[in-house]
């Protein structure tokens, strides 16, 4: 395994880095337990970069592998808050060092920013989050973003440390722009001395019968210093670990890991309600016939249309 620093951090990364919303309830809704052995393959396999979320509701599965981890101190961890503002950061925080027993969060980021605009807006949070990173609570703070302005927004603010855009080898999920223009953008972040981890570079599945054109069109991208990718099962770890690393991936073990595809299932007592319409950062769901469809041109599968769903009708399955 290869490791990078993130940027300016200080904080040294492996190229690979484990995304949990696949085990989190918005998609597999593993068990802790099970969760906690995908956790575990990658920690043993040289991962040493987990990325979550407050919004995920996955944070135990990943304190119950660090705990079992003997190398736990060296594993970074970033996650990240939908919260505006000072009281609901704090508030944010407190759960993840709680729940994932830690001194310290390595970075924690503004989830899903678009803009100059919204990273302004979500100001109070972000000095929240200085403040905690002068007590030596957070190392390093960021933003995530599916857009190219939030790139280049982040790119022009000091205090933030780290971006997680979205990007992969067609540009499915980017909502502003082109794959070359989002790529663009991350290298003028790099230049700007951010710290960078690409995330969605399967498309949130649509990828996985072209995974090794679509892992080399990242890990040849020199700014980027890790890859998210949400692994589900010790078979995804260990295919995407030989990936990474440069290393030939059996026929068996690449038929394991990419044998369940994924797909969103609306269920028949959609309300029309229209809340995943706005909440879809990919701007993939509409509304047609007063029920919830999914553009699968658009669609990468994050299940946030689900977590958003009064009804509990629309699931990644």
């Amino acid at each position: 395994m290869e490791y990078r620093l993130l940027g300016a951090t200080g904080i040294r990364v492996s190229r690979l880095c484990l995304g949990a919303l696949t085990i989190s309830p918005l998609q597999r809704d593993m068990s802790i337990e099970a969760g906690a052995e995908v956790i575990s393959a990658a920690l043993e396999l040289g991962v040493n970069f987990i990325d979550t979320s407050q919004f995920y509701r996955v944070y135990p599965p990943i304190a119950r592998a660090l705990k079992l981890y003997s190398g736990r101190d060296d594993v970074v961890v970033a996650t990240k808050s939908y919260a505006y503002d000072a009281p609901g950061m704090q508030v944010a925080l407190e759960e993840a060092l709680r729940e994932l027993d830690r001194d310290y969060i390595d970075i924690f980021m503004l989830h899903e920013q678009e803009s100059m605009l919204t990273i302004r807006g979500h100001w109070p949070a972000v000095e929240y989050l200085l403040r905690a990173k002068e007590r030596g609570l957070v190392r390093a703070v960021g933003i995530s973003t599916h857009t190219v302005r939030g790139v280049r927004a982040a790119a022009l603010v000091p205090e933030l440390d780290v971006i997680s855009p979205l990007i992969n080898y067609t540009g499915i999920g980017i909502v502003d722009g082109s794959r070359d223009e989002m790529a663009a953008a991350i290298e003028f972040a790099a230049t700007c001395g951010k710290g960078i981890y690409a995330m969605k570079p399967f498309g949130g599945g649509h990828l996985m019968d072209q995974v090794e054109a679509a892992l080399a069109y990242l890990l040849d991208m020199d700014s980027l210093a890790s890859i998210a990718i949400g692994m589900k099962s010790r078979a995804e770890v260990e295919m995407n670990v030989r990936l990474v690393s440069g290393q030939a991936v059996p026929d068996s073990l690449k038929k394991a890991a990419t044998a369940i595809p994924r797909r969103l299932h609306v269920d028949d007592w959609c309300i029309g309600c229209g809340r995943c319409v706005a909440k879809c950062p990919s701007k993939a769901m509409i509304l047609k016939n007063g029920k919830a469809l999914a553009d699968p041109s658009r669609c990468v599968f994050c299940g946030y249309c689900g977590a958003h769903c009064p009804e509990f009708a629309i699931k990644v399955i």
